[in-house]
């Protein structure tokens, strides 16, 4: 008969999943469909309360966060948003081993009211996992715009779980949420779980093997265990591995071999996701009534669809939008900046006293204040503004609906390249941040497809190198033109162009790596569209602010104050007449020239490796030979110190194509590290665009000089 349980043991919650839990709190698991407002429900259960991380071994973002409800502690874990548990993904398996072996207290399967009949099948599937299952019908107030009614006690009588029709976003219906939550953890609610019945051999093969298999592993549902070993699904042993300690497997290798043999897998998984989805279509039939004028309510986002992601329209729209939210981030941080900048930088002199005061060493005073302190000033007065203003723009996009739309236009483009569409997505959270953006490659589930995104997205240029694109751009291109509202508008024009021109590259490093390096036929996937809703200022403002601005701003002030302090050193200790940061440009000089660049440049994009945003004060520091960081009041006197160090239209533009394509910094090089885990992918993170760089820039060198 083989082992019993006696002999196994599961680990704990915070050995499976580093999950801490009190010992009077409930844990509780929250899942779902990706856009169906779980993350919604998430916080507005768990207000300010939530932390968020990796899954242990994995590259899948999760989320904590606690609340309390009639003087009872629950823990809320939000697991990655998912179409099924059939282990097609990581984030498949991590949303099916919490529930599997984390044995929550109770699982929330959130659902989207507009298309019930597409949600159901996780429903299903996390049924035939856990007893204690929650139906959370989420966006009602968009399916009753919809001419949609949701008839509750129908699907809770089919199903014989709890079922709460909510809208998250206003709160309705969170209180009979947490009721719901509340009753299933003090077993209040008598469940008469009704799960989905395959045909009958199948069904006589789980009953034959059940009785084995629950008392060898007990911590599974042997329903659905012998569901898996029916179908094939071979990840279920590498799980069970990492989550059970104890003489298992010979036990589960003698209820495999009762298996009727010339069973095929693939086709029987194929027939169980069928006979899911039909289950679910079904029941979204006869539970969805009243659909009047549903085709009249759609008509509007339809017709919207029709120009926004239209062959004519959708792809200069989407440009026109680039150029809009860059014109009123390089306008709006511009005054700011300056008062930041100002606050900041008369903190200096008082710093600089009260170091004298307890009697440092003049050197250390200067190394601190005029190093550390004057980059960190720079960086905050020079990040800050920009950020506060593009994140928030890009975050109202992103929850209005657009960033789909953004994908939408351009997956066919990446499909050309041979990379994943989703790589469209990834690309504009590096806009804010490349090792965000890098993170974000998580939510592609090929390896190969992840790699390519990760190995590209610092084509696009981050908030770090939008300072030194906006001022060479004005310097040069925009500074002719008197009318400084025209003028800003140039300067947004030529950034939206270099950015256009990173996609490009993009485009073709990707399908130069798919037909090289990383070789394969690109993934299909299915893009989903969501409706268009209104924005949520406070969330807008709470992931803006706290998620992305805080968040990449404290970054680059932790990578950039050593630059400073490094940076000070070298340009304060002297071979002969010249400083090292001297010899150093000097060396690099002959390289530099090559490229249209000079060594002084080079050498300010090698030291600004820690963080993109010092780049431009290291060149200054450089060319003025002060040993410290330098603060110029306007654009036009950096242009006089630029111009008098021999700086053309060449340079100019080289620098801004050098800027645009270069390495990684510091932190996203650090970041593919951690989501690689491989020091080859890492060095090839960096050296493939710092060769495309040179490659770029020794061409519009060979060619200006063809006509010069």
């Amino acid at each position: 008969m083989g082992l019993t349980h006696e002999t196994t043991k599961i680990k704990s919650l915070k050995d499976m999943f580093d999950i801490e839990k009190k010992e009077d709190q409930f844990v509780i698991a929250l899942a779902g469909n990706p856009n169906t407002g779980k993350s919604t429900v998430f916080n507005h259960l768990t207000g300010l309360r939530q932390h968020t991380g990796n899954w242990p071994g994995k590259t899948v973002a999760t989320a904590r966060g606690d609340f309390n409800y009639k003087d009872t502690n629950y823990a809320l874990i939000d697991l990655p948003g998912t179409y099924s548990l059939f282990a097609m993904s990581q984030e498949e398996v991590v949303a099916r081993d919490f529930i599997c072996f984390g044995n929550p207290d109770a699982v929330v399967v959130v659902c989207d009211a507009t298309c019930l009949e597409r949600n159901l099948s996780l429903v299903f599937q996390v049924m035939e996992l856990t007893d204690k299952v929650i139906l959370c019908i989420n966006l009602i107030d968009e399916a009753n715009k919809k001419g949609i009614h949701i008839n509750k006690e129908k699907i809770e009588e089919e199903l014989g779980i709890p079922v709460v029709l909510t809208a998250a976003r206003s709160g309705v219906g969170t209180d009979d949420l947490l009721k719901s939550i509340n009753d299933v953890c003090f077993d209040k609610y008598k469940f008469n779980n009704k799960r989905i019945t395959y045909d009958e051999n199948i069904e006589d093969i789980v009953y034959s093997l059940e009785g084995e298999l629950r008392a060898a592993i007990p911590y599974i549902s042997p329903r659905w265990l012998a569901l898996r070993l029916i179908d094939g699904d071979e990840s279920i042993f590498g799980s069970m591995n990492n989550c059970i300690d104890g003489d298992y497997m010979k036990s589960l290798e003698e209820v495999k071999n009762k298996i009727p043999k010339g069973i095929d897998r693939q086709e029987t998984r194929d027939r169980f996701s069928k006979i899911n989805y039909d289950a679910a279509k079904d029941l979204a039939d006869r539970a969805c009534i009243n659909k009047i004028n549903l085709s009249r309510n759609n008509d509007k986002d339809e017709k919207v669809d029709k120009i926004l992601t239209s062959k004519i329209f959708g792809l200069p729209i989407m440009l026109l939008l680039l150029a809009g939210v860059l014109w009123i981030t390089i306008q709006g941080a511009n005054y700011p900046s300056t008062m930041l900048a100002e606050f900041l930088f008369a903190f200096e002199p008082k710093l600089t006293n009260l170091l004298s005061a307890i009697h440092l060493p003049l050197w250390i005073n200067n190394m601190l204040v005029l190093g550390v302190y004057r980059t960190l000033a720079w960086v905050v007065s020079v990040m800050l503004p920009p950020m506060a203003i593009f994140f928030p723009i890009f975050t109202l996009l992103e929850d209005f609906g657009y960033l789909p739309r953004v994908a939408f236009n351009l997956d066919h483009m990446f499909k050309k390249a041979c990379a994943h569409g989703k790589q469209c997505l990834t690309m504009c959270m590096g806009f804010g941040c490349n090792a965000a953006g890098v993170i974000g490659c998580r939510i592609i589930d090929s390896p190969r497809e992840r790699l390519i995104a990760i190995l590209t997205n610092n084509f696009v240029p981050c908030n770090g190198r939008f300072p030194t694109l906006i001022a060479v751009s004005t310097i040069f291109f925009s500074s002719i033109i008197n009318n400084s509202f025209v003028s800003s508008i140039t300067t947004a024009l030529c950034v939206t162009l270099l950015i256009i021109f990173g996609v490009i590259v993009t485009l073709l490093v990707s399908y130069t790596l798919s037909k090289t390096l990383l070789k394969g036929v690109p993934s299909t996937f299915t893009l989903e569209l969501p409706p268009y809703r209104v924005p949520q200022i406070g969330r807008v403002l709470y992931t803006s602010i706290i998620d992305r601005t805080i968040f990449v701003l404290g970054r680059a002030i932790v990578v950039a104050m050593p630059a400073g302090l490094i940076t000070w050193i070298f340009a304060n200790i002297y071979i002969g007449d010249l400083s090292l940061l001297v010899h150093a440009a000097n060396f690099l000089d002959p390289l530099a020239k090559i490229i249209g660049l000079d060594g002084f440049i080079l050498l300010a994009f090698i030291l600004g490796l820690p963080a993109n945003e010092i780049v431009i004060p290291i060149l200054l520091m450089s060319y003025l030979a002060t040993g410290s960081m330098i603060e110029l009041d306007s654009f036009q006197a950096l242009g006089e110190v630029l111009r008098n160090n021999g700086w053309t239209y060449l340079t100019a533009l080289n620098v801004m194509l050098f800027s645009l394509l270069h390495w990684p910094c510091a932190t996203t090089l650090i970041t593919i590290k951690r989501e690689t885990g491989s020091s080859k992918w890492t060095a090839l993170g960096f050296i493939i665009p710092t060769v495309i760089a040179f490659l770029v820039c020794l061409s519009t060198t060979a060619i200006y000089n063809l006509f010069v």
